[in-house]
């Protein structure tokens, strides 16, 4: 999986690209297929914007935006925004699979 953390009308610290790639690096855990991430840590009026892009298998994308008046508090609600898509598209697939093994064997309690 390939992260990209980039800046835009700031300077980050260290400490602040750590924890935006420590937090991110865990979306796998929620859907498999992802394959890129990219943030964009933005300073619009001096309010920071954090966005996510998540890059997944068969061209799915997932983007989440947040401002706010803290960036570690934006890169958190951000990735929140973004793993409930995630959760759901993992739904969706699971949804459209068909019945699981235990559906189809008719296991009842007779």
């Amino acid at each position: 999986m390939n992260i990209v953390v980039k800046a835009r009308h700031m300077d980050t610290t260290e400490a602040l690209r750590k924890y935006v790639e420590s937090k991110v690096s865990r979306l796998p855990r929620f859907y498999d297929n992802v394959q890129s991430i990219e943030v964009i840590l933005d300073m619009e009026a001096d309010r920071p914007v954090v966005e996510i892009v998540a890059q997944a298998s068969r061209k799915h994308t997932f983007v989440g935006t947040h401002r706010g008046e803290n960036m570690y508090a934006c890169v958190d609600e951000c990735l929140d925004k973004v793993v409930e898509q995630l959760r759901r598209h993992k739904d969706k697939v699971r949804d459209r699979q068909g019945p699981g093994l235990n559906d189809t064997m008719g296991t009842s309690a007779s």
